[in-house]
């Protein structure tokens, strides 16, 4: 990831292929030279004005006509002077003022550079670079929505919040340790204890609602398992709510890994349906089944489908699920049984039972019966809690400095509440300040800006 921002950078900025209009980008302090090279000397550049030009390459023929648009530094999207070509969407085109740009001394942008640069000129944190691509990947309003309370600044305010009031206490514990000789107990005169609780209280609630966002942002991974012929697809056509998958009385019909992507009242739930478990001679079948166990593996949880006319009358996943040539993986994350087709079984009634290892559920997908109470499952199995506060959006490493910072919060808590020590305080709260200040980027390493904004497209 290259972090010097001295030369200029250019790029398109709408999405690969046709369009009405296409965009090009150029950030850097040569911007406006080079912009100058595309543009009759009649056209003069005024600052966030639309001048309707036609744009000249290097041979001065015309490559195209729209609009040229001039942001000076530092208010500019990168805090440095940026020019917008918005032109015809064509590819040639675009392609063509892109080369015009690298003629006249701009180099290509890379992946997520002018959000880069924008966060290296202060124009934002990182905390609301993350919520840009955010934003552009959103998969429902309501994830929507928290990304763009990201971007406005709340997930940080909440973060800086947090940080200040850390900083406060920092500096009281550390003056309190400089008069150790002096009769006033100053950690326990000035409710150290207390605002410790208070600001764990405070970490929690954020945590909580970063968890929503994470939700909101990234959704639940569902991997359909379970025997040839239990319902797996038409399970899965149902969630999905169209005809995905194949469904045929032949066992084996699904040979390959099916994706669906759906939502359940705003939660993104990503649906895979897998190639019926069993020992066969076939060698695509087998090929499926193998994939089948990989993505098993892989998943946020399992839902194990079992025909209700083969339950075993209890919760076994060897029974329920058929041993491989090796033995079973340890399925470390959580599990749902489905009982399908009540229909044609003895249970009359849709049924929802909590076992020690597993949550039960008996269905139809063919009538419907259940499937009611099956999605309330799913969106409670994930922590998705509906008409739940979402402020911003969030990601894992969000929720994990948080948690690191929380854990410090307590662990200080201990060492004062046990042996009363104010130097090992101070340094937990420094932890904590610091575990925090890597979300909005106050402390960040190199290694993972790269990592973050080369997920970005080209041109953002």
């Amino acid at each position: 990831m290259i972090t010097d921002t001295s030369d200029t950078i250019v790029a398109v900025a709408t999405p690969p292929g046709r369009g009405g209009v296409g965009i090009v980008r150029l950030s850097g302090d040569q911007a406006t030279s080079i912009a100058r090279t595309l543009l009759p000397d009649t056209v003069t550049l005024k600052p966030r004005r639309a001048h309707f030009a036609a744009f000249h390459g290097t041979d001065h023929a015309v490559i195209d006509e729209g609009l040229v648009l001039w942001f000076p530094a530092p208010h500019s999207f990168t805090g440095q002077d940026v020019v917008e070509f918005q032109g015809h969407g064509g590819p040639v085109l675009l392609d063509q003022i892109v080369q015009t740009c690298l003629r006249g001394g701009a180099r290509m942008a890379e992946a997520g550079e002018f959000s880069l640069r924008a966060f290296l000129n202060d124009r934002m944190d990182l905390a609301q670079a993350e919520s840009i691509a955010d934003l552009i990947d959103a998969g429902t309003q309501e994830a929507a929505r928290a990304a763009m309370g990201s971007l406005q600044g709340a997930f940080s305010g909440e973060v800086n919040t947090l940080v200040e009031q850390l900083i406060e206490l920092r500096v009281y514990v550390e003056a309190a340790i400089d008069f150790p000789d002096e009769d006033i107990d100053f950690l326990a005169e000035g409710g150290v204890v207390e605002r410790l609780d208070g600001l764990a209280e405070q970490t929690r609630t954020v945590l909580r609602t970063a968890e929503q966002g994470r939700l909101l942002r990234e959704g639940m991974t569902l991997v359909i398992a379970g025997r040839p012929n239990a319902g797996k697809s038409s399970l899965l056509n149902e969630l999905s709510g169209q005809d995905s998958a194949i469904v045929t009385e032949v066992a084996g019909t699904t040979r390959d890994v099916l994706r669906e992507q759906i939502q359940l009242d705003g939660l993104p739930l990503h649906l895979v349906d897998t190639a019926g478990l069993r020992e066969s001679p076939d060698e695509v079948e087998r090929e499926g089944i193998k994939r089948a166990w990989r993505e098993i593996e892989q998943a946020d949880r399992l839902l194990i489908v079992v025909d209700d006319r083969e339950w075993p009358g209890d919760y076994d996943l060897r029974a329920l699920l058929p041993d491989r040539e090796t033995t079973l993986p340890d399925l470390s994350m959580p599990v749902t049984v489905v009982r399908n087709k009540c229909d044609l079984s003895e249970t009359e009634t849709a049924r929802v039972e909590d076992s020690a290892t597993a949550t039960v559920l008996t269905v139809s997908a063919q009538t419907g019966a259940g499937l009611t109470e099956l999605r309330t499952h799913l969106k409670g199995a994930a922590g998705y809690r509906e008409g739940a506060e979402s402020r911003f959006s969030a990601r894992r490493r969000h929720l994990a400095s948080l948690e690191q910072a929380l854990d410090w919060i307590r662990t200080g808590r201990g060492q004062l509440a046990e042996h009363n020590a104010g130097e090992l305080l101070a340094e937990d709260l420094r932890q904590a300040q610091q575990a925090l200040e890597t979300i909005t980027g106050r402390l960040t390493a190199d290694d993972l800006l790269g990592h973050i904004f080369s997920s970005f497209c080209i041109g953002k």
